[in-house]
Formats: C-alpha cells, structure tokens, sequence
C-alpha cells in the first residue's frame, strides 16, 4: 500500500470539501486583550481576536499571572510524574477543594484537560457499572462520545435537550441495569442551554445517575461562577458535574466534581487518569487564583453579558444572521463551507479580525458558521468595527440578509 498517497488523498478531500482547517499563527499580547499579532511570512500584523474560549480574559488577569510566576519561582516547571508518582503538588489538592465548593460537592479530581476528564470519567463509569446503558444527548462533545465508545457500555442517544424522548427511552430499559445520562449545560456551537431540572427529574424518576458537561459554563453563570447548574439551583441534583478550566477560567485542565467515593473511584480505576503527568504546579496555581477571583468577582460575567446583547443588537441593525440563543455564544450563520472559509480570510487579511470558520463535522453540513465569543474587554469600537466589516462582506458576497 502507498501509505503517503493514501494520506495525501484524504488530506486532498477536504480541501475539495471546503473544510481542510488551517490553523492561524497568533501570538497573543499579555495585558491587552483581545489584541494579538497575527505571524505570516510577509511579516506580523495586529489583529482583534473574536473567536476565543477565554471568555472571561481571565488568562490574561493580573492575579492570575502573578500566581504563575510565583508558582513557577517556588516549585519549578513541571509536576514531576503522574499524581501516583511523584506529581502530586500542593496546588493540585487545593485546587480540587476549590473546585468541589464551588460546586457544591464531596470531592473534585482533576485532569490535564476537558477533553480527557470526560474520555476517562464516563469511559470508566460507565465501563464498571453493572450491565450500564448510557443515555447521551444527540448534540453532546466528541470527548463524550469518545469516552462512552471505549467503555464498550451500551448506548441510546435521546432527542437533543428533549426530557419526553430521555423518559421513553428510559421505560424500555428493563429493571435492574445500571442508568448514566450524560448530557450538557451550554451547548459550544449552538450556545443552547439545557433544561436540567426537568432532565433531573426523569432520571430521578428512573433512578439514573446524571453526568452534567458545564465546560462552556463554569465561569461565566452563577452568583460565584458554578456554571448554568449554580445558576438554576439544581447542583445538588446532579450526579457529575464536569468541567474545564481551560475556558471560562482562562487557563488549562479538567476536572469532575461528585461524591467522595465516586471521585476516588475514577482516581482509582481511570487510565486516563492514573497513566498520565500532573498539570504543572503554575497551571494549578494559575487555575486556583482564577477560580477564586471568580467566585468573588460578577465583573467580568455582567460586562460579558453586556458585550454579548450589544452585539447582538448591532447585528440586528444592519441584518447579519445570527443563530439566536440564551447563552454567550454568537454564531453568524454563513451555510457554506468555502464561503465561510473565505470570510474568515477576509476579516484576516483586510480588517485584521480574527475569527474562525466552523464546518463539518463540528456542524452539520449545510449550518457552516463564524462562531463569535464577545469577551468584556472587546471595546464599543471593536463591535463597530466588527459589525462594520461583517456588512461589508455580506454585501460583497451577496449573501442573504437577516429576515
């Protein structure tokens, strides 16, 4: 076989699709986001970033930095070794009480990212229980996905965000087996939210566990942060509650929050999680001091919030599409990959705005998108600037305004 000319096919499919993904070189400028410099072999230019899961810009906050410095200075680099091994630091253990407060829970573990926290938690759960069905939400993260595939468990998606269809197909389950719905709160591409009290009470009511994604939450709703779970009043209810620190909070990791005894058994029983190198003590640290800035601080949320409705409306006044939803996320709907590509460079390379084009398999084919993710220290100037531009390519492209 020709390996190389079998890669060089595939690789030649996407280009033709539209949706081969070209990752943007960009450096960005402590201390005065969302500004960063975009690197190209003509040279660097400026750019406004408007695509960043830092929604709060807390990796760019004050306190955060100087917990990094400080813990890099004291500790040094790296952890060490897996968290068996040698890599357990202090920070790692004052994190995950922080992170198991903040929601209200027994315990917390952590891990070195989003994507592996969801992998190894539902992998091993749902791998040990006995005889478990998974019930997965049509619309959850490929690292959900992911980790209910390798537990081998059998799985029965339900409708997306439809408690009648998770009943259902909870009745046909016969009596006895083991019962996970997995399901997320903020959904990253639709920015839909979901309606967990009423997901709760059909898992109560068929004696499920509950494992809630808040990775596109914690942070950014709650009085202190604990995501939409926080702000519903429902934490309590909730079996699992997953998520990052890589988003809201600015930095980079995973973690679960559950009961003692579940969170010990995925530190027990997890390869994903016992196999694998510590965060680095600075990462932790950086983490916690973001973590507890936030739950102090509504600062940064209600200027979020704000940004997001000024958009919004901005949009609205000179018909941009926009897919509307409850949550933070803004997304310009385009419905074709290699126009969507093409706006992209164009907002790159003429107004120097930086947002990247969503296609297939992130979308489905067809709702091909700008997915836009306003931060509060994007300026009045910056929208107008944004919006401006927008307007500027829709008519170039001939694209179909707003109904």
């Amino acid at each position: 076989m020709n390996y190389e000319a079998f890669f060089e096919e595939q690789l030649q499919g996407l280009h033709r699709e539209g949706r081969y993904r070209v990752f943007a070189d960009i450096e960005r400028t402590a201390g005065a986001f969302p500004n960063a410099k975009h690197h190209r072999p003509q040279g660097a230019h400026n750019i406004k970033v408007w695509c960043s899961n830092d929604y709060l810009g807390m990796g760019q906050h004050p306190a955060v930095l100087a917990a990094m410095h400080e813990a890099l200075d004291r500790c040094g680099a790296g952890a060490g070794g897996t968290r068996n091994i040698s890599g357990t630091n202090h920070a790692h253990v004052e994190l995950e009480r922080e992170l198991a407060d903040l929601h209200g829970k027994d315990d917390a573990l952590l891990f070195t990212s989003g994507y592996v926290s969801n992998w190894s938690s539902l992998g091993t759960l749902a791998s040990r229980l006995p005889r478990c069905v998974v019930l997965s939400d049509s619309m959850n993260h490929a690292s959900m996905i992911e980790g209910i595939r390798h537990s081998r468990a059998e799985c029965r998606v339900f409708a997306h965000n439809d408690p009648a269809d998770l009943d259902r197909k909870l009745r046909d389950i016969e009596p006895g087996r083991a019962k996970l719905v997995a399901f997320e709160s903020v959904y990253s591409m639709d920015g839909d939210i979901a309606p967990i009290a009423e997901l709760c009470d059909v898992a109560e009511a068929h004696g499920a566990m509950t494992y809630l994604d808040e990775v596109h939450a914690v942070g950014l709703y709650g009085a202190h942060g604990g995501g939409i779970s926080e702000r519903d009043g429902v934490a309590h209810r909730l079996t699992v509650i997953e998520g990052t620190l890589a988003k809201g909070f600015g930095v980079m990791g995973g973690y679960i929050a559950a009961s003692a005894a579940l969170c010990d058994f995925v530190r027990s029983f997890s390869s994903g999680f016992i196999f694998t190198t510590a965060l680095p003590p600075a990462i932790a640290a950086g983490a916690l001091a973001s973590v507890r800035h936030l739950k102090q601080s509504n600062v940064e949320r209600a200027r979020q919030q704000e940004r997001v409705m000024r958009l919004r409306r901005a949009l609205d006044a000179v018909g941009v599409p926009h897919y509307r939803n409850p949550s933070h996320i803004v997304p310009v709907m385009v419905g074709d990959p290699v126009i969507c590509k093409q706006i992209s460079d164009v907002l790159m390379d003429e107004f120097g705005i930086y947002v990247q084009p969503i296609n297939y398999p992130t979308v489905p084919r067809g709702t091909e998108r700008l997915r836009i993710t306003p931060n509060p220290s994007h300026t009045d100037d910056d929208i107008a600037d944004l919006v401006g531009a927008l307007t500027e390519i829709w008519s170039a492209f001939s694209l179909r305004p707003a109904a």
